[in-house]
């Protein structure tokens, strides 16, 4: 029988500002193989470390990834973003994951649909942590930067292009919590004056690598996402805006026209 208890750790957990104490100290107990490694899970997690990086795992569309320290975490809303992805998907197409991190949205739509799926991310942590949860379905992992370390045998092919780039302006990183500022990449945060930069490297190179009709989705704040549709289409795309009040998600989704 452990000597902490359920209650206590709740106390704790709660005392340190964790809102969801009750459910993350039942997370705790399941994944501690003893009491010395609960206490010390409980006293990250007291630290201020991600409650996933603690357990090495998140939830994400209904499945369990794997997440290292270090690793951006996928959130809850980005999975409207997959929603959206598996309604354009068909067996057999080509998905790409750019800046893939622990490579959730990949996975997520190659579980829900039998696909090709290649990822890719800058970070040597994500991309270590994207294999584990990549390879099992077959998907390939790749180190570099946006589309550079992509077999060129994928240009004019991919069907879904799935890109959540950071978008969090950088004189707004500061107010992220700091779960995020403290623990997650600034490469997977930053996404320069206006949110934008890294789109705007996706969209200018997206029409080369999409298939005639292929699609690119990425996830934007609600006040971005005008700004984010003109880009996609001044660099030829016809880009549409879909939004969720449930998961407060803003994803724009990006059309390759058809000869």
């Amino acid at each position: 029988m452990s000597l902490l208890s359920t209650s206590s750790i709740v106390t704790t957990l709660r005392a340190a500002g964790c809102v969801f104490a009750e459910d993350e100290a039942e997370l705790l107990i399941a994944a501690a193989r003893d009491d010395a490694e609960l206490a010390a899970m409980v006293e990250q997690r007291v630290s201020g470390l991600p409650i996933e990086h603690v357990v090495g795992w998140a939830e994400f569309h209904g499945l369990h990834i794997a997440v290292d320290p270090g690793v951006f975490v996928p959130r809850r809303r980005t999975s409207y973003l997959v929603d959206e992805a598996i309604a354009l998907s068909r067996p057999g197409c080509v998905v790409v994951d750019l800046c893939c991190g622990s490579g959730a949205l990949g996975v997520a739509v190659a579980s829900a649909q039998e696909v090709e799926l290649y990822s890719a991310d800058v970070e040597p942590a994500a991309v270590r942590c994207a294999r584990r949860n990549v390879e099992p379905l077959g998907g390939q992992v790749f180190e570099g930067d946006l589309f550079d370390p992509l077999p060129s045998g994928l240009r004019g092919r991919v069907d879904l292009l799935l890109s959540n780039v950071p978008y969090v302006p950088t004189d707004e990183v500061r107010l992220l919590p700091a779960e995020a500022r403290l623990h997650e990449p600034l490469v997977t945060l930053d996404g320069g004056s206006d949110g934008l930069d890294v789109l705007r490297r996706v969209s200018a190179a997206a029409p080369g690598w999409l298939a005639p009709g292929g699609h690119v989705l990425v996830e934007t704040s609600e006040r971005q996402a005008p700004v984010a549709a003109a880009i996609f289409e001044g660099d030829g795309l016809a880009a549409r805006i879909t939004s969720s009040e449930e998961l407060y998600a803003t994803v724009v989704i990006a059309g390759k026209p058809c000869p």
